[in-house]
């Protein structure tokens, strides 16, 4: 067992109501310490996130202590042990000790105690079984402090008896590999996650695309994809990536570092699969995509490619018709794309200052508003009913070709030469 201590890197850790939390969980011969995500990214320098807190006070006991202690009390995972305790504003959640005694792949039953070792030893890698007294000296019972040293992503003791309590922890090994890794994954932790890679197939959509959706909205999250290729996990879970192939996330990648893009998943996940609207549908329906999600994927995939030598007013016209949410993600990977081959490349490099031009023009370009409706073409005598409905087309129509330059005026005499075609 190794120790150090956070104490001076760890300003979160001197929160008075989380010192005060974690003295009432501390008293009459129980202990509480900071857990997992907290002590790991301290260690590397990150900012801490969520502050969980472990501790062999029942969750009966977690609720009495807190609530006397002036705490607001939430039991949001009251049958695993977990109590939501509400301190000076912030919610901690404290969860019992326990080990499990049966899996089944998704969930795990478990049984509350004392020990640390059994409770370090459930957990999924080293990096997340770090432990930390309110003092700041980090306790480590799995060697977690060596692979935070070298950023290895290692399940703790075997990976597949890892794995077969939730199949889930092969993407979670791979979202923390995008996340905090170095280097080549873990060869065994690798190795389990190609051997069971079919457990993926019990785990609810909801919980494939939760993980999906992190690991994608890593920094860089090409090495981890590259692997779960090489696993054959990424087509498990994403079969349409598998004959597009996910080379187009690098220049996507760089362009975001380059171009100050923010990073994102859901158009992370476009580049590397096909733009094809009929494998779209399944897709967002198997995943349990969000109706925006799935909505925008769709308008991407039916959106058709833009030309670098296209106008702005011909983009106008596109966008207009077609929405312009579709050809903003068209046109992003298009430029990610010819700046990635820009390097040994000429033509390349002139299409990506194309598609530059035609990004910045739809960055600021506002979609006009049709200057006539229904009203005004019955001021002119035009009934409602199909025939007004067609001409109000026809009238936009013309507004849309002329660049959306036609005036009020000219459009109102146009529906008047309309009105005396349609009336005799």
């Amino acid at each position: 067992m190794s120790r150090v201590s956070i104490a001076d890197s760890a300003e979160w850790l001197g929160a008075a109501e989380l010192q005060r939390l974690l003295a009432v969980l501390s008293e009459r011969g129980e202990e509480a310490r900071v857990a997992g995500g907290a002590v790991r990214n301290t260690l590397l320098g990150e900012a801490a996130g969520d502050i969980d807190i472990a501790t062999t006070c029942l969750p009966d006991e977690t609720i009495a202590r807190a609530g006397r202690a002036g705490f607001k009390t939430v039991p949001t995972g009251y049958e695993h042990g977990t109590i939501t305790v509400v301190a000076g504003g912030k919610a901690y959640e404290v969860t019992s000790l326990r080990a499990d005694i049966e899996t089944d792949g998704r969930r795990a039953k478990v049984r509350f105690g004392r020990d640390w070792q059994a409770d370090a030893a459930r957990r999924d890698f080293t990096i997340n079984a770090l432990y930390a007294t309110a003092e700041g000296e980090v306790i480590d019972l799995v060697g977690g402090l060596a692979d935070i040293e070298t950023r290895t992503v290692r399940f703790i003791g075997d990976a597949e008896e890892r794995i077969r309590e939730d199949y889930l922890r092969i993407l979670r090994f791979f979202r923390f590999f995008a996340r905090y890794g170095s280097g080549r994954p873990d060869a065994e932790g690798l190795k389990a996650c190609a051997r069971l890679k079919q457990g993926l197939d019990g785990l609810s959509a909801e919980r494939v695309w939760a993980e999906l959706k992190k690991l994608l909205a890593a920094t860089d999250p090409s090495r981890a994809l590259l692997w779960m290729r090489q696993a054959s996990v990424l087509s498990r879970i994403l079969p349409e990536s598998e004959k597009w192939g996910i080379d187009g996330i690098h220049g996507l990648i760089e362009a975001e570092r380059d171009l100050g893009w923010a990073p994102d998943p859901l158009l992370r996940l476009a580049s590397i699969i096909p733009p094809d609207p009929v494998r779209i549908a399944p897709m967002a329906q198997r995943l349990k995509l969000a109706n925006a999600e799935r909505d925008r994927l769709a308008a991407w995939a039916a959106t058709p490619a833009v030309a670098p030598t296209t106008t702005e007013t011909e983009l106008a016209k596109l966008a207009y018709r077609a929405g312009r949410e579709g050809f903003e993600d068209r046109l992003r990977l298009a430029l990610a794309s010819a700046r990635a081959r820009a390097a040994g490349d000429d033509k390349a490099m002139v299409e990506a200052g194309g598609f530059y031009r035609l990004k910045k023009f739809l960055d600021g370009w506002t979609a006009p508003k049709f200057p006539l409706g229904g009203t005004d073409l019955v001021e002119l005598g035009i009934p409602a009913g199909p025939k007004m409905g067609n001409a109000l087309r026809d009238l936009e129509e013309m507004w849309i070709d002329s660049g959306f330059r036609l005036e009020r005026s000219e459009l109102i005499d146009e529906a008047e030469r309309m009105k005396r075609e349609l009336l005799g």
